[in-house]
């Protein structure tokens, strides 16, 4: 018998969802399933706290952990007109990586192992995986698993026809008076000076009247330095009427936007999750609400019996979509901050925000559609199609 029915690798946010989610899961035969969370222990390998921003209806399963909703949410076109209206029927919603974490070891129950182990291989097997690792000490370990769960990012990421990069810094700042309003956030906000491709914005998302995280973005091929996104935020915060801010923490990251095709199941008993396993949306860069819909389906498949593949949660004819508005932006075809604001300018905020978290129904998403660049949109989907067609089956997003 292996040592575990599962192991998870990575304590970040698909890791600790799927945990979560397997906590107190019974197997067909009505036994516990026996879970490892497998992370490295504290050191140069541990990622920094940093937060996760999502929407869905209130009521979720982490609202008791949240660090901040926003009911109102608003976006400020590149002509500097603002688009506001209530978020309905979704709410915006912050987590703390931290907060999450220490609630998942805490409720993890006695079936969930925490093991922490630098992992450095997974072998693939018929009827069992192992896990290698060192351990704090040096000493090199090794645990079996029934299925693993790997949501480490892939040593060859796969790179698509077009690769961008969500690259952004972030201030969380204090100001001396009331300067914001807790119950809304800026979502986007296309002043900044843009790129030649991709496009840049700011948003804010206030935690109390006088403080908030206040976050500079860009789309594009390339991240900047820190001294540059620290100019960036600056030149924001001044264009806000900011002043006297005192910055009492930071946060920086870069995420892939792609279309390359995702492929979770990695051997017989190894799957990917996560950003690994295509829970991101390529078109947004959100990851959250993707991984806990893959760990849904996980915990209903181990329940059920069945080999547990996570799906990539994500429509195929969205993925579709996003391949194209990526291809549009890389190549400059459009230009992206009138790209969102014609968007968010001729549609409701509660339709933009079904669409990109998957909710939304076809005849809307058509639209939509017709509130971006025509032309310079149908010139790339008929480009995308030719592509794929040529690419053949084995290569198609």
């Amino acid at each position: 018998m292996a040592d575990y029915d599962v192991a998870i690798i990575g304590g970040g946010a698909a890791g600790l969802t799927l945990t979560h989610r397997l906590r107190g899961i019974n197997d067909r035969r009505g036994r516990p399933l026996r879970v490892a969370l497998v992370e490295p222990p504290p050191g140069p390998h541990t990622p920094p706290p940093r937060t996760w921003c999502f929407w869905e209806p209130d009521g979720g399963p982490w609202d008791g952990l949240l660090a901040a909703r926003w009911d109102r949410l608003s976006v400020v076109g590149a002509d500097g007109e603002v688009h506001s209206s209530p978020a309905a029927p979704y709410v915006y919603k912050m987590l703390r990586s931290a907060d999450v974490d220490a609630h998942v070891r805490a409720t993890a129950g006695e079936h969930v192992d925490q093991l922490p182990l630098l992992v450095t291989g997974v072998r693939d097997g018929r009827g069992e995986a192992v896990v290698e690792g060192d351990r704090p000490d040096g000493g090199a370990a090794a645990l079996t698993a029934e299925w693993v769960f790997d949501s480490r990012p892939p040593r060859d990421a796969p790179r698509g026809r077009t690769h961008l990069l969500q690259h952004f810094r972030g201030w969380f700042v204090r100001a001396p008076g009331d300067a914001f309003d807790p119950g809304a956030a800026v979502l986007m906000d296309l002043r900044p000076a843009q790129p030649a491709n991709g496009v840049a914005f700011g948003y804010v998302l206030p935690l109390s009247s006088r403080e908030a995280l206040v976050e500079y973005t860009e789309f594009g091929r390339e991240a900047l330095t820190t001294e540059e996104y620290e100019r960036a935020l600056g030149r924001y915060c001044d264009l806000l009427g900011l002043s006297g801010l005192e910055v009492t923490a930071a946060e920086q990251g870069v995420i892939p936007m792609t279309d390359a095709p995702v492929r979770t199941r990695a051997g017989n008993r190894v799957f990917r999750v996560g950003t690994a396993g295509g829970a991101t949306r390529p078109s947004t860069g959100y990851t959250f609400s993707g991984v806990r819909r893959q760990a849904e389906a996980v915990a209903r498949a181990l329940a059920e019996g069945r080999v547990p593949v996570p799906p990539v949660p994500h429509r195929r004819r969205h993925l579709v979509m996003d391949a194209v508005m990526l291809r549009a932006l890389d190549t400059g075809r459009v230009r992206g901050a009138e790209f969102f604001s014609g968007l968010f300018a001729a549609n409701r905020l509660g339709d933009v925000l079904a669409f990109l978290d998957g909710g939304s129904r076809l005849h809307r998403e058509l639209a939509m559609g017709l509130s971006t660049p025509v032309a310079a949109m149908s010139l790339t989907t008929a480009e995308h199609v030719w592509h794929s067609l040529r690419a053949g089956p084995a290569r198609r997003p």
